[in-house]
């Protein structure tokens, strides 16, 4: 007795480098985000001083050039992926759901 698929399932095909890939852009991406949320809480409570207002404006331009990277991250792994794409023809697809 065999059974049919279900024709409402959803079967992707990613190649284990685009994978591998993925993840690493993606560890990165969240890596950087948890490190800006750090450093403007951070910053925040330390401008409710004044004798640390310097130290809090300081890690709030930190955090500013790390919101700068993350659209570098994304790039980085948007040209990796091309570049795998180039040499696997077609293997590796783009998705707005991406980081």
């Amino acid at each position: 007795m065999s059974v049919d698929p279900d024709p409402t399932d959803l079967t992707l095909r990613i190649g284990r480098d685009e994978l591998v890939i993925r993840r690493r852009y993606e560890s990165a991406s969240i890596a950087n985000d948890v490190l800006i949320g750090v450093l403007f809480l951070v910053g925040s409570i330390l401008f409710f001083s004044e004798a640390t207002v310097v130290a809090g404006t300081w890690l709030f331009v930190a955090g500013s050039v790390l919101m700068l990277i993350r659209p570098t991250i994304r790039l980085s792994r948007r040209l990796h992926l091309t570049r795998l794409r180039a040499g696997d023809r077609g293997g590796a697809h783009e998705s707005s759901m991406d980081f």
